[in-house]
This record gives C-alpha cells, structure tokens and sequence, in this order.
C-alpha cells in the first residue's frame, strides 16, 4: 500500500496542494491533495518531475570557500561563519553613517520556499542595511507602487474572482500554461464550455488560452498601454462607469475620466495594430459583463509602458464598478505580508524608488560597481540565481567578481555560487518546515504549512539554523542562560513571550526571528523550530483581522487566544487550512486609506504624453523576443538536471516560419538572436501561434550542469546575456524582457559547432 505525504507544488507561485509517494530520497509519484481546502485536489503536469529539485549532482553538502584561483574548496561550517562573520563586521564597523548600509540581500526564498526570508531579515537588520532585491522587484513592483497610491498602501494587493466571474479579462499572460490563479485550466475550461461566461485576452501571441476566447486582441507587443487605454476611452464614452461606485468608493473619477476622453481612439487601436471590430466586441462584453475579472501578468509587468498597464489594467475594473463584489476584483488579506511599505525612500546611487522595501532587481550591479561612498560593498544571495535571472549577466558577473564580500546560500552549486567566495550549503524544501506566502484569495484566503519528505542531507542546515548561527557568531543573541530563561516561559506563557523578551530585543530589535527560533522554536514539535517566526503573524493576523479569522477557523476565541489558536491549527494542518474568511462588504477595511485614489498624476501624465509617432521599432532590431516564455515543461531554475524536460530539450527560439526564413533559418537549425548587448544561439523552431514579428526564447535554462566526465555543460540559452540592465520601467525598474529588441542572423561556423557539441553533451546526460 502507498504511503502518501502531504506537501505542496513549488514550481509556480500558486503552490497547489499534494500528496506524494516517496522511495528513499526521491518522489515517485504525485498528485493532487484532495483534502487542501484551497486547491482540492487540482494538478497540472508540472510537478510529476518535483523530485529534480533536490535529487541531482548539483547539490551542495559542505560550505565552500573561494581558492585564489577561483575555484572551491569545501570549508567546515564553524570555520565558513567565523570567517564570514569577521568580514560582515569589518564591513559593518567601517561603513560611513548616513547610508543604507554597506550589504546587498539578494532573494531570501522563493515560490515554495519562504522560511529563511525572516532570518536573512534580522542579518540585514544588524547589518543596518536596506538594500533588498528579489524577483520581486524583478518582476512586479510596478503593480506594488500603484496600489500603493489607489489603496494607500504597497501591501494592499488585488486578487481575482475566477470561479464567479461571467467575463474573465486576460492580459498579458496565458494561465493554461502559467497558471498563476486558483485551479487555472479547471476554471479557464469552465468559462469556455459555459455560453453565459465569456473570455477577453489581450496577448500578442495566440497562446493556449487565446484559442479559447471569446475575443482574442492579438496586438503589437509593447502596444499595451495604447490598447487599454483605447478601451477604457470607449468604456467611458459609451456610458460604462459605474457612476454610483465611483461616487461611493473613490475620488479623483473626473481626472481620469478627461485624460481618457481626449485619447485619440482610432489612432492608438491602428497603432497597436488589431481590428477595431474586436475592439468594439470587447468593449460589449465589457459594458454587458455583470461580474468582470481582470487577471494580468509578466506579458504586461515586463514590458512597455509597464507601471503604466498596471494602472489602466486597474482603471478598467474600477471604472466600471467591478470591485468587491463576487466574481470581481479584490484586496486580500494575508497572514503575514510578502513585502513591506515604502514610503519614498529613494537610492542615492540610481535615484530608483523603493517599492515594498525592494530595489530594482535590474539595478544590482549598479549598487555594487558604483563610484560612491555609500556604494554596496558585500552581496548576500538567498535562495536566487541573479548571474542567470537578473539583467545584463555580464555586469552582475562583474559586480559579484568586484565587491568585498560575496555569499551564497543554496541547495544547488548555481551559476551565482560559482562566483561567490563563499557558499553555505541549505536543506532544500522537502528536507525541512516550509511554506509559502503566496495566499492571495478572496474572500476566503489560505495558509499551508509542510513537514518535511526527508531528513536533511548531511552537511546541510536549514535557512533559520544558518542564519542564527552566524548571528551568535556576530554576538547579536543574548548568551545561554537568557535563552533557556526565554525558553521556558515561551512552554509556559506563550502568549507574552514577546513582553519577557523586550528588554533584549530593545537591545538588538532586527534579531527577533533567531531569538524566536532558539526559544519558541525549541517548544514547538515535530523540529518545527523554523515555523517560530508566524506565531507573531498569527498574532498580527487575529488582531486586524479578528471576526474574518474567527469565521475561518469556526471559534468564539478573540484577542490573544485567538492568535494562539491560529498558530495552533497551522501547526496542525498538514494540508493547509483557511485562516480568514470575509464578507464582501469587508473588502474596504483592508485599504490603508478611506477611498480609492483614482487620479495618480505620474501616470496621468505618462498616459497624455504617449505618443504612436514616437514608439517605432528600431531597424537594427525589428524583432519582438518575449525573453522568458512559459512553456510546457519548463520552469524556474530550481530543477537544474536537464533529464526532467519532457519536451523542448533544447529551449528552442520559436517564431514564425516567415521570421525564420527570412534570417535564412529553417526549423531545426541553430540561429543567433542578436540584442543591443549581447548575442547568443538557440535551435530554431516554427511557431505559427506567435505574431509576425515575435519570437520567444523559454526561461528556466542557461544553466551549467556537471557533464558526468569531471567537466560542465551549459544547458540551453543563457537569455540575460541578451538583456539591458538599462532598458526598464522608469518608476519600478523592472526590465523589458517581454519585448525586447532583436534581430535574427545565421551563426558563424564556430558558434554551430559549439552549440551543436553543448547540445549533445545534454542530451547524453538526459540518456542516461
């Protein structure tokens, strides 16, 4: 009889629940886990190959040091956190006031992985440094910042109603593929077999989900912001705003609605080069919808004008009313929040806004290389790949290779350890308590905790472990005798445990998250030590938002019961459980302002000022590449081997046979995408479902994989190489990468043999 085991997917953020069988250290089957309360038993293909997250040659079991020859050498872990504790206080003691400290924190957990982001919280803290980056900043702060000025605040985040919805707006992403929503192929499928349910897509290419819609507006890439705002021009014209809404709820109506009436409809509808009869079509459905969902992605967060979209993606279901309601948009809550607010701190190196406490990914290596007193000295990498994942890989090479001090922490030797002086060796996610802080449902929202499938590899220590001990290095923790007096109050009065602590933590506030894992964490059972750092979210959660929690969990507790009972009932929820549940009039207690603030004069702006005589492709690079497309099977850069792609072993540049041809490439071939900066070869395939004009290169490669013969192969196209670091949005910094500039070319001789010879060195490796 199987033995099945209770944990989630990691491969996109909607971390849908499973239950998998093991044998020894590897996952042998998967599926869906049909008591999970928020995905009941849902699965896409993706997770049947889970088990290459920590099951291949890459994975890390000693720390390593830097030789001077560049290469490693394995260290024990007293001798790698003595060394790097030496380094981070020399850094910290010679860093002149009045800057954001001296260390750049790099990821901190990732899609399933979340539960060393806290503790590399409190090295920052003692650090007295800011400087965060992530693929958060990577990817969405842009959405970040303009919630920040419509709700009040960063941390108010919009969810989608789906499952209720009878016009669901997709733009920019294609969740057939990319799911990126609750059980997104189940619900795409019912809108589709429903004929009183109705689909919008907004995409250049004719993905998966376009074939399916009602409308498909297969526009110009980069066109997005012309396009949206044509059809929020027409939706006002035509009478769609819902007077009454706007009236009740917002502020600002009568701005936006003058900046959308002097848009020049019929030229910005040619410009983004789509029929003005689907237009109109959309604009029916739109106006007749009686619950509008609007769910936008990376298609839109990466590409032109992209703060902008994200505004007028807004705009569209504020403007007509559908907020708050079932089947509309909404604010969530969250136990604990992913990011943090800004408030307009800006770099005194790029000048960028901070954005949910983050710095622009794409500005890494600008922070580090800068001439300037307070340039970062150090880079701290958690749980992310930046030499592969950030733009310009050549500059962040460069800034990694230059600065003082560099660490990594992860399972896998990446293609950023290899730079790193030193690399500390993490248990990877099934091998330890994990969660993920991707709950964004409304109006009922979810938490899942999971045990760990396997003990630790030997050589190996949790994130939290690391961290706390590198802490007691830097001497931030109080000493034995205080930590066990902590310890036994928190087994005997839990819930003030914070208050007999604060004497300590007045001393060093930022080490909260260690102190917790070395008191608390002690108590807790089953070794859910690193798990001590919700307890005071759940305490935060049940105070804000009292009454939704007591609805969740079916309790008349309230105040500090209440916060003990939620952690309580996490710990004991192998597959997750709903930790707030509101009513839809409720919706207005999660804004950090009265109303919404419709008119946001940045983009007001932005939005007069665009201009289709302005926006021409380059003739050097007339091509479109959506640098980064979601496929099949293909996913983030936590599977390393390449023997667990079923398909698109290569990571193939696909585009139109006409686009192929025309370069003098035929489907098979190799070819060379040629950027502004960089240049590199891929194997050539026809795709007809892409725009004229349009290629695509898949995200997840570029790795450098051992070759089982004492060497290493790169697997597939490195696609930052191709990338401009300078090429971003100018508020959130967040890069181009879904329309970026290129041409094709054939390539030389050299550069076909040595693709060729990486090519069948992979596929020898997938063999065997």
């Amino acid at each position: 009889m199987t033995d099945w085991h209770k944990t989630a997917c990691s491969l996109c953020y909607v971390n849908c629940g499973l239950e998998v069988a093991i044998d020894q250290r590897a996952i042998t089957r998967v599926r869906g886990d049909k008591e999970n309360p928020r995905t009941r038993g849902y699965l896409c293909q993706k997770p049947q190959r889970l088990t290459w997250y920590g099951d291949h040659p890459d994975r890390l079991t000693t720390p390593l040091r830097r030789r001077p020859d560049g290469g490693h050498e394995p260290v024990d872990w007293d001798t790698a956190l003595t060394e790097i504790a030496g380094r981070l206080r020399d850094i910290r003691d010679t860093t002149g006031p009045g800057g954001p400290g001296a260390l750049a924190y790099v990821g901190g957990g990732g899609q399933g992985n979340h539960s060393g982001g806290a503790y590399g919280n409190a090295l920052m803290s003692w650090m007295n440094s800011t400087r965060f980056f992530g693929a958060l900043s990577q990817e969405k702060t842009g959405d970040f910042w303009v919630n920040g000025k419509l709700f009040g605040g960063q941390v108010c985040h919009t969810s989608e109603g789906v499952e209720e919805c009878d016009l669901l707006v997709a733009i920019g992403c294609n969740p057939w593929q990319a799911h990126g929503f609750n059980r997104a192929r189940t619900e795409v499928n019912g809108i589709k077999n429903d004929p009183g349910r109705k689909m919008i897509v907004i995409d250049p290419r004719r993905t998966e989900t376009a074939d399916m819609a009602d409308v498909h507006l297969p526009l110009r890439p980069g066109t997005d912001a012309y396009l949206l705002g044509a059809i929020l021009a027409l939706v006002v014209r035509r009478g769609g705003a819902d007077e009454a809404f706007l009236r009740d709820h917002t502020e600002g109506y009568e701005e936006v609605a003058d900046a959308l009436l002097r848009i020049p409809v019929a030229e910005w509808i040619a410009h983004a080069e789509v029929e003005w009869s689907d237009v109109e079509r959309a604009v029916e459905l739109i106006l007749a919808a009686r619950a509008m969902t609007v769910r936008v992605e990376l298609g839109v967060q990466q590409g032109r004008n992209s703060t902008l979209n994200s505004y007028l993606e807004k705009l569209l279901y504020l403007v007509t009313g559908h907020f708050g309601r079932p089947g509309t948009n909404a604010l969530h809550s969250w136990l604990i929040p992913l990011w943090k607010e800004s408030h307009g701190e800006r770099s005194q190196i790029t000048g960028f806004e901070y954005i949910g406490g983050y710095l622009p990914m794409n500005t890494l290596a600008e922070e580090v290389l800068a001439d300037h007193p307070h340039r970062a000295r150090a880079v701290w990498v958690d749980s992310s790949n930046p030499a592969n994942t950030a733009a310009d890989t050549a500059s962040v090479e460069r800034a990694l290779a230059e600065c003082e001090l560099s660490v990594v922490v992860d399972i896998a030797y990446t293609e950023t350890a290899a730079l790193a002086e030193y690399v500390l060796p993490a248990a990877s996610q099934h091998e330890k308590w994990e969660w993920a802080f991707f709950d964004f449902e409304w109006p009922t929202n979810y938490f899942q905790l999971r045990r760990p499938l396997f003990a630790p590899l030997p050589g190996t220590l949790v994130e939290a472990e690391i961290y706390t001990r590198l802490l007691e290095k830097l001497g931030a923790l109080p000493d034995r005798a205080e930590l066990d007096r902590l310890t036994e109050l928190a087994r005997t009065d839990r819930p003030n445990l914070l208050r007999h602590a604060a004497a300590t933590l007045r001393k060093a506030p930022g080490i909260a998250p260690a102190l917790l894992y070395r008191t608390l964490g002690r108590t807790l059972p089953e070794g859910a030590a690193s798990a001590a750092v919700l307890w005071p979210g759940c305490h935060t959660a049940a105070r804000r938002l009292g009454p939704a929690v007591q609805r969740a969990l079916g309790t008349e507790a309230s105040g500090t019961a209440l916060g003990e009972e939620l952690f309580d009932r996490v710990l004991r929820s192998p597959s997750g459980l709903a930790f707030s549940e509101h009513r839809y009039d409720e919706v207005w207690s999660l804004m950090r302002s009265e109303r919404v603030t419709l008119a946001v004069p940045e983009l007001l702006a932005w939005l007069t000022s665009l201009d289709p005589a302005a926006d021409r492709r380059d003739p050097d690079f007339p091509l479109s590449l959506v640098n980064g497309q979601r496929r099949s099977h293909n996913a983030n850069q936590i599977l390393r081997p390449p023997a667990w792609r079923k398909s698109d072993p290569d990571g193939a540049l696909r585009a139109r046979s006409e686009d192929l041809s025309a370069a003098g490439v035929a489907p098979g071939d190799w070819v060379a995408v040629v950027s502004r900066t960089g240049r590199l070869v891929a194997r050539a395939e026809a795709d007809e479902t892409l725009r004229a004009g349009q290629v695509a290169l898949p995200h997840g490669f570029g790795m450098s994989v051992p070759d089982g013969r004492g060497g290493r192969v790169t697997h597939g196209p490195r696609i930052n190489l191709l990338t401009d670091a300078a090429d971003r949005d100018p508020i959130a910094g967040t890069p181009h990468h879904k329309d970026m500039p290129v041409r094709l070319e054939r390539p030389t001789p050299e550069e076909r043999e040595t693709a060729q010879r990486d090519s069948d060195r992979v596929h020898a490796l997938m063999r065997t």
